[in-house]
């Protein structure tokens, strides 16, 4: 039953003092009120509530009662609501006729009755109640409905399921290949399946009153009492080993399961016999096996113990190889690319640690090939068993690294891997580079030292001749004369710098500081900067002295510093910079310039190779001889933003001298 507090009213006008009147008029009736003053409030109420009549105002501004009506019946949800109209304006039968066209099911004028509206009220909320009601009938009685055809179909189900079970068991009986006898409490058989009959070797006939004790060796004459089955069959609801007496007198080994139920309310036993000859006979067999097979395995584990003893050698063997060996050796995995070890030489080469390594699947090292023409290839994967092939790799530090890669897939730990084994030539390389530079610098020292007389001679002779004809004066040629008198000198310049190539040359190296050596050129570092509108930056880290050779320093960093002001324009800035890294003392000359081609990189150092319209190429070379004679290495960075030159001198022992 629906309690009136529930029943809800929609109350429609745009005036206030008419919903209070309508408010106070059915108040009374304890219905909840729900106030709207337009036809768009009373159509958003409509949407969240259920409502048992609307009373609406057919004059509003806006959206009046008769559109607002329309609405309201246009809607599923809402078209059963009743829809009293009230109005003060017109009495008129098209007014009238209009309302009850929209779907109203009465028409009242104002003033209105009070006692007539509460009673028109009170039978519309009736009908209301009587339509839930009947609605909830309906819907309990749809519930029952259901309730009871799914009972039906449970029931039916269940039928179902009972008459397959009992043919199910019927045929399992029948075609089960263990014997089931069925029996009374004093042991007479009541039931025997098909296979039973075979096992036992009776017929059917025979088995049906037989007493099951009979059927056991042991049976003899046991008294036929109500204990009779507990008695002889102490293990009910257990599977057992026992022996079973044939037809013609033979025993066999049987597996026997006895299950008790209640049938009418008297006891029955089922009792079910497997053969189990065959299966003593595996048995059997399977223990003469099992003795046979202690003795292979005792055979094969001191086999094993004499092999693993072995192989524990093998890898001892195996991972100090690993360990010393002076090449890069790790091992990767061909799933995910992660490496699983890696010796010493690895780290120390590289700069990483262990889990560094492990914990990447990227190639930390970003290995490339070099072809033929000298140029580096990305690897993107491993080719297979791969041999000594010309590679380039990256250190931690950033340092481009050369060495010969070889590769070998092998299986560890039931999972594909490959054993990485690089070498690293990088030294070699160098080495090959400067001895080949070395060669060229020799040759052109010896050829230096044996055309400089015969060049130099007729140089003078020429020159004489020219002062001559310049001291006599000669206007017109005053000009020729001049150039021709710098370009005499120019040439005995690049034979003095040839001279300085020689190999036989000399040094007078006394420990000293670099950087005291670079503050004294300074000054003259700094007006030759200064001449060409450019400047100079000084950075001299504290470092440990060297042995130097101060006169040959000084034309090294003169070269270094006056090529790096020849490749920049004006405004440029020209650093030089000292360090301490790793037991080096590290110069570092860097200019703005454009940086150098590609193709001439590799060729630094080389006699007649120049950047520069004018150059020799030798100021470079001598700055290559004056290195090694220092036993020190010259690396090039450069870029669209400039170069650095990097001298590392290595720093002697404290005793050397």
């Amino acid at each position: 039953m629906i309690a009136d507090s529930d029943i809800n009213l929609l109350l429609v006008d745009d005036r206030w003092e008419n919903l209070l009147a309508l408010e106070a008029t059915l108040k009374p009736l304890n219905y909840n009120l729900v106030r709207a003053t337009s036809g768009e409030e009373a159509l958003k109420c409509v949407l969240k509530q259920d409502f048992a009549a609307i009373l609406l105002d057919v004059q509003m501004p806006g959206m009046n009662g008769f559109e607002t009506a329309r609405l309201i019946k246009a809607r599923e949800r809402s078209r059963h609501i009743p829809i009293l109209f009230i109005t003060a304006i017109s009495q008129a039968e098209e007014h009238v006729l209009s309302g009850y066209a929209v779907g109203a099911i009465d028409y009242i004028f104002k003033p209105f009755h009070p006692e007539s509206l509460r009673m028109k009220i009170q039978g519309l909320v009736a009908m209301y109640k009587h339509r839930a009601e009947l609605k909830m009938q309906s819907q309990l009685l749809s519930k029952r409905t259901k309730e009871l055809e799914e009972m039906n179909e449970k029931l039916r189900q269940m039928t179902l399921v009972l008459h397959k079970a009992e043919t199910l068991n019927r045929v399992i009986i029948e075609t089960s290949a263990e014997g089931i006898l069925t029996f009374d409490r004093l042991g007479y058989i009541q039931s025997a399946n098909k296979a039973a009959s075979v096992m036992l070797g009776y017929s059917h006939e025979e088995l049906l009153g037989m007493n099951v004790a009979e059927l056991f060796p042991e049976g003899g004459d046991v008294p036929r009492s109500e204990t009779f089955v507990r008695d002889f069959f102490p293990r009910l609801d257990k599977t057992f080993e026992s022996s079973v007496r044939r037809k013609d007198g033979t025993v066999i080994p049987a597996e026997l399961q006895i299950g008790e139920a209640e049938v009418e309310e008297h006891p029955l036993f089922v009792c079910f016999i497997r053969d189990i000859t065959e299966r003593k006979a595996i048995e059997q067999e399977r223990k003469n096996q099992f003795k046979r097979l202690e003795q292979l395995v005792s055979a094969r584990t001191r086999e094993l113990l004499h092999t693993n003893t072995s192989l524990h050698q093998s890898q001892e063997r195996f991972r100090k190889i690993f360990e010393s060996s002076p090449s890069l050796v790790g091992i990767r995995s061909c799933e995910d690319g992660r490496y699983i070890d890696v010796n010493e030489s690895w780290l120390q080469n590289t700069g990483y640690t262990c889990e560094e390594m492990r914990e990447s699947t990227e190639d930390l090292l970003r290995f490339c090939k070099v072809d033929a023409e000298g140029r580096s290839v990305p690897i993107r994967e491993f080719e297979p068993n791969t041999r000594n092939l010309r590679v380039t790799y990256v250190t931690k530090s950033g340092q481009v690294r050369d060495g010969l890669l070889s590769t070998e897939r092998i299986e560890l730990g039931g999972k594909p891997c490959e054993l990485i084994v690089l070498t690293d030539i990088t030294e070699r390389i160098h080495l090959e580079k400067e001895v080949a530079r070395l060669d060229r610098l020799n040759l052109i020292g010896e050829m230096a030292a044996g055309i400089a007389h015969e060049i130099r001679n007729p140089m003078t002779t020429v020159r004489g001749f020219l002062q001559v004809i310049q001291a006599k004066g000669a206007p017109e040629f005053a000009g020729h004369i001049e150039l021709m008198l710098a370009e005499l000198d120019r040439a005995n310049a690049i034979i003095t710098e040839f001279l300085t190539l020689a190999k036989t040359k000399m040094t007078h190296q006394k420990r000293q500081s670099l950087g005291s050596v670079i503050e004294a050129l300074y000054p003259l570092i700094q007006a030759e900067a200064l001449l060409s509108d450019k400047q100079v930056q000084l950075n001299l880290r504290e470092c440990p002295d060297l042995l130097l050779d101060e006169k040959e320093v000084r034309q090294l960093i003169l070269n270094m510093v006056l090529n790096g002001l020849e490749a920049m324009k004006p405004g440029g800035v020209l650093t030089i910079e000292t360090s301490y890294e790793n037991g080096e003392v590290v110069l570092a000359i860097a200019d703005q310039g454009e940086g150098i081609k590609e193709e001439l990189l590799d060729k630094l150092g080389t006699p007649f190779v120049t950047t520069k319209e004018k150059g020799t190429g030798l100021g470079l070379a001598v700055c290559y001889s004056v290195a090694a004679r220092h036993n020190a290495v010259i690396d090039v960075k450069t870029g669209k933003d400039g170069t650095t030159f990097y001298i590392r001198f290595k720093v002697p022992p404290p005793t050397a001298e």
